[in-house]
């Protein structure tokens, strides 16, 4: 039996070999595709052709299990095989640059920064982070009304956040980067510690209703549940609660909010750092109206919709696999109007000068339904 098994191994090498061969062979021929459409410029997917070719070699197959492998294997290797065709197109300068403007460095001078919330807001603390504690800033109420501000110029960056460690992504936050012709130029992150804020003289014990919003609930869900008698009221922010507790004036109400809100709004910290995750951080994106990008940017984000088909998103995602690119984040959300069909989130390392960055973009574009770059960064 050990001969025998010796003896198979023997042969799947020798298949084995033959199949490098006749791989490499039909890459040496889609470089000649490749040249012929530089030449003549054409379009590297040809939905029809492949279409076409997959019917063709999965009648060759002996069964229908077959069939169905013989299939998805040959839908990588044209995937393979348009990857380098774009590579070669890329060499020869026939595929394009995303449009986007290259900086050496963004340029903060004589800025207007909008923030969502009010004094003491988390998305403030991460603003005056990033662009430095004096820096000419406003506040709106809304997220859609800071998107609103970048399109109407009347401020020149907007900070919202985009991803916290505990409670994932805000998803209204990704629906308003598709909605507005807005991107994303960079990134901060911080630290953060929740803490229950009362009225001044005011006791734990007194505390019937607290206030906050919806992600700070759930990022101190142990320390909600642990008080099931406390009535729950969502807020737009942190900090718009913790002013609510001071104008109300009511021992009975409490703010899960910042400590610096506690200080802006002359209240009492009745308990410190309740969140579950004491390394509990938020991710929080630059935007801009620009289209524009730091020369040593290395991250990417991208937003698609893939066709509804058997695998779709596979062969999608071997764009950023056969560039070499690593990936960083995937996210999914439903599309308005179009049940069941969701639109993907894709953040990916690199940069809009890299040719693999270029290759995969090109490529995304050419699967997706609908496809945007957000921003680099």
């Amino acid at each position: 039996m050990k001969e025998d098994l010796i003896k198979i191994r023997n042969e799947i090498d020798e298949i084995d070999s033959k199949i490098v061969e006749l791989y490499e062979a039909r890459m040496r021929m889609s470089e000649r595709v490749a040249k012929y459409k530089i030449e003549n410029h054409k379009p590297v997917l040809d939905k029809e052709r492949e279409k076409i070719k997959l019917q063709k070699v999965g009648d060759l197959a002996s069964s229908e299990y077959t069939k169905n492998c013989i299939i998805d294997l040959y839908k990588q290797i044209m995937s393979m095989s348009r990857e380098r065709q774009y590579q070669l197109l890329t060499e020869k300068g026939q595929i394009q640059k995303p449009n986007f403007k290259a900086l050496d460095e963004l340029d903060f001078s004589n800025s207007k920064i909008v923030f969502q919330g009010v004094s003491g807001a988390y998305t403030e603390l991460a603003m005056k982070e990033y662009f430095g504690e004096n820096c000419d800033n406003f506040h709106v109420n809304t997220w859609k009304e800071a998107m609103e501000a970048l399109k109407n110029n009347e401020a020149d960056y907007a900070v919202f956040p985009y991803e916290n460690s505990s409670a994932g992504i805000v998803a209204e936050n990704f629906d308003l980067l598709v909605e507005y012709d807005n991107f994303i130029v960079g990134e901060q992150i911080i630290k953060i510690e929740h803490s229950l804020l009362g009225k001044k003289g005011s006791k734990i014990e007194q505390i019937k209703k607290i206030y906050s919003h919806p992600q700070a609930f759930m990022q101190c869900q142990n320390f909600v549940d642990s008080h099931k008698n406390l009535n729950k009221i969502s807020m737009k922010n942190t900090a718009m609660a913790a002013r609510k507790i001071k104008e109300d004036d009511d021992y009975t109400q409490a703010a899960i909010a910042s400590k610096s809100s506690a200080e802006i709004y002359d209240l009492d910290i009745l308990q410190e750092s309740i969140q579950d995750n004491k390394e509990n951080y938020t991710k929080f994106i630059i935007v801009t109206n620009q289209k524009i990008y730091s020369k040593n940017a290395k991250k990417i984000s991208v937003c698609f919709e893939a066709p509804h088909e058997s695998g779709s998103l596979y062969h999608m995602l071997s764009h950023i696999i056969y560039n070499n690119l690593n990936m960083n984040m995937i996210q999914s959300r439903p599309i308005k109007e179009k049940n069941w069909k969701y639109r993907f989130f894709v953040d990916f390392e690199g940069n809009l000068d890299d040719s693999a960055v270029i290759n995969a973009l090109v490529a995304l574009k050419e699967d997706a339904v609908s496809f945007r770059i957000l921003g680099n960064y």
